[in-house]
């Protein structure tokens, strides 16, 4: 079974930044495409960025041009740069692989929460 773990979350103000880190337990994720996710208060889980193998990137429309997504030198971890931080930010951030069924996903880590507050 896959783990992962998330960290860098926390308190910022309004136009902050932060980075979230994950760390993919699989031997395969080299090929996968790994995504960052997210859960508002009273919503259900999101899909917020994607990253694939070969580096491509996508983003939900409310978040592109502020987060980034990368991968690490080693090839288990990803990344998720967030900058220009708003209230509507705040959520536990979630990474795990991205396909089109990620909804049936039934692995997921602990996450990290993110507050966006002044």
């Amino acid at each position: 079974q896959v783990q992962l773990v998330e960290s860098g979350g926390g308190l910022v103000q309004p136009g902050g930044s932060l980075t979230l880190s994950c760390v993919v337990s699989d031997a395969s994720v080299d090929v996968t495409t790994l995504g960052w996710y997210r859960r508002r208060s009273g919503k259900e889980r999101e899909w917020v960025a994607s990253i694939s193998g070969q580096r491509t990137a996508h983003y939900t429309p409310s978040v592109s041009g502020r987060f980034t997504i990368s991968r690490g030198s080693t090839k288990n971890t990803v990344y998720l740069q967030m900058t220009d931080l708003k209230f509507e930010d705040t959520a536990v951030y979630y990474c795990n692989e991205f396909h089109r069924d990620w909804r049936t996903l039934s692995s997921w880590g602990q996450g990290a929460p993110v507050t966006v507050s002044s």
